[in-house]
């Protein structure tokens, strides 16, 4: 069985992909330029302006004395990628089998989709309806040959189904032009009197191939409506790119949020169709004259929320200033699936992955890097000894921790700074006085006999600096109630206590 294809296309993708990213000039009369210069010349105009004769070729001043008022824009080759993704992955959602022709032309197998869909018009036009919602007008044409789809797809009635087996016959009437010919070839095929598609179609193919070789060959079978060589799979982008050249050089950093914002409800969009979120944003702007200035966020977790995005994207800006005004910018999110928090209906809410990233990008502005992260005990023997590791929240239990059985341990509640306390050794039992320094009851009294003792552990450390730490701890249960962690300090013989059992 002969495999169906389909072609998205694009008219004036250069334009379309432009106006992708401002949708507010798509009712307006637009030229879009290519060059520098007087050496600028209009590559695409909206329908508004070739109503007012405004063509390919002309130049900037030939536009405005036809149009005064007609907006230009220069080409832009960061919305152009953006757009291009975009139509692959509408592609994407059906068909694992997509080729890449670039310029806003995508071809992709229909193979197996006759069971999802009544109709191939049926299916067309859903492709039609997706490629709107992503800001994209395309034409849909559906055949057995790449040449056919893609003229089927120019045809202004769209979808346009070229039946299987009469791909012949549609690309008959059609010039050689339309043929990827080279010139010569064509030249010496019209000496010969060939003119159209069909009249090439008509020739003996071996007759053909030893005139011209293999490329003759190659054009033989397209005037037949015959492929060539199979689809040449698509290797879906590793990150989701969206941005834009900006008409003026932008110095301060809320306009360039306002027309960020945007970018990143495209760019959040296109992962929400997917089932991903963004785990890592990298911003890269391009500065006035000929300067880069790039930044990049981790994120806790895979987020989609726009607000979020935009937050941390000002923090790490105001934190680092591109020091020049920006004339362009590109983002870049990688993506990951989002993760799935266990709702309760007892306990408190759990923390947003959203406000947990917006209130680490705030801590880091504020602490720097390395001041924020969780702590782990350090590799001392200090008990104050911590280092910092990058916060990251623990994945869900993948099965429910086994039943703890017994009293299980108790946890010691530091008191820093350590509350002076006074023992008294020559009575039997040893006593612990009322703390010597206490002020206004902001430390804890404790005062008792000591009824059970556990101890001594030395600690010694640090011996080689100014501010070593020599110390005997021990555990004491008082008479009065309470379990404390005592030490006595061995330079200045006075006694500490550190923290208290809970």
């Amino acid at each position: 069985m002969t495999s169906r294809l389909a072609c998205l296309l694009v008219p004036l993708f250069p334009l379309a992909a432009r106006l992708r990213s401002e949708p507010d000039l798509g009712g307006e009369a637009v030229a879009l330029l290519e060059g520098n210069g007087t050496a600028a010349r209009i590559i695409a105009a909206s329908r508004r302006a070739r109503r007012a004769g405004i063509r390919r070729g002309m130049s900037l001043a030939q536009a405005r004395a036809l149009l005064p008022k007609v907006t230009a824009r220069g080409r832009d080759t960061v919305c152009e990628r953006a757009a291009q993704q975009s139509l692959l992955e509408v592609a994407e959602a059906l068909s694992p089998r997509i080729e890449n022709a670039g310029d806003g032309e995508i071809y992709f197998d229909l193979s197996g989709l006759e069971r999802h869909w009544p109709s191939e018009h049926d299916l067309g036009s859903a492709l039609i309806e997706a490629a709107g919602r992503i800001g994209l007008s395309v034409r849909v044409g559906i055949a057995s040959s790449r040449l056919a789809a893609r003229i089927a797809a120019e045809q202004p009635d769209s979808p346009t189904l070229v039946d299987s087996g009469e791909e012949a016959e549609f690309l008959a009437p059609l010039p050689l032009s339309r043929l990827s010919v080279e010139a010569r070839v064509l030249d010496r095929l019209r000496r010969w009197g060939v003119e159209s598609i069909g009249q090439l179609a008509d020739l003996p193919g071996n007759e053909i191939a030893s005139r011209f070789g293999h490329a003759g060959q190659i054009l033989h079978r397209q005037a037949r409506g015959l492929d060539n060589h199979p689809l040449i799979p698509h290797a879906p982008s590793p990150t989701f790119d969206e941005g834009m050249d900006l008409e003026w050089p932008l110095d301060s950093i809320e306009p360039f949020l306002f027309v960020a914002r945007t970018a990143l409800e495209r760019l959040t969009r296109r992962m929400t169709r997917r089932g991903l979120g963004c785990l890592r944003l990298e911003t890269s702007l391009r500065l006035e004259p000929d300067g880069t200035h790039e930044r990049s966020i981790e994120l806790p977790t895979p987020t989609r929320d726009v607000k979020t995005l935009l937050t941390l994207v000002k923090l790490d800006l105001e934190a680092a200033p591109p020091g020049a005004p920006v004339t362009g910018f590109t983002l870049s999110g990688y993506p990951d699936r989002p993760r799935e928090a266990q709702l309760t209906l007892f306990g408190p809410t759990a923390l947003s992955p959203d406000r947990l990233a917006t209130t680490l990008a705030r801590l880091f502005s504020l602490l720097g890097p390395e001041g924020v992260g969780s702590p782990l005990p350090d590799d001392a023997h200090s008990p104050e000894g911590f280092r910092l590791q990058q916060f990251a929240p623990p994945p869900p239990p993948e099965e429910s921790p086994p039943e703890i059985r017994g009293y299980g341990l108790l946890a010691v509640r530091v008191l820093r700074p350590p509350v002076p306390i006074e023992v008294i050794a020559d009575s039997q039992p040893r006593r612990i006085n009322a703390p010597v320094d206490e002020v206004a009851q902001r430390r804890p009294r404790i005062e008792g006999t000591i009824r059970v003792a556990s101890g001594p552990w030395s600690v010694e450390e640090a011996w080689w600096t100014h501010d070593p730490v020599d110390r005997d701890y021990w555990d004491v249960e008082l008479s009065n109630g309470g379990i404390y962690r005592i030490y006595c300090d061995r330079y200045s013989r006075d006694w500490f206590a550190d923290g208290i059992y809970d």
